[in-house]
């Protein structure tokens, strides 16, 4: 299992994709696919039943892992 320098509470940059430019914490770190969760970034809609929990039903937007080569540290946080 390869080693990576971003740990889960670092800030990090997203250098690719759709939200690139965007400066964001990482929520988790996924080693065994090489992939990060990044808070805000890679939004899925996810559409939910109504139950007890949600007595409206509707869409839940949730982050989605993407690739750790897409993000880098950002300069402040060591």
């Amino acid at each position: 299992m390869a080693k990576f320098k971003i740990k889960k509470g670092d800030m990090v940059i997203v250098i690719a994709g759709d939200d690139k430019g965007k400066e964001a914490k990482v929520l988790q770190v996924l080693p065994k696919s090489a992939q990060v969760i990044v808070e805000g970034c890679k939004m899925s809609k996810k559409a939910v039943k109504v139950s007890e929990k949600n007595p409206k039903g509707g869409f839940v937007a949730k982050e989605m892992p993407m690739s750790i080569s897409n993000v880098k540290k950002a300069k402040g946080d060591s």
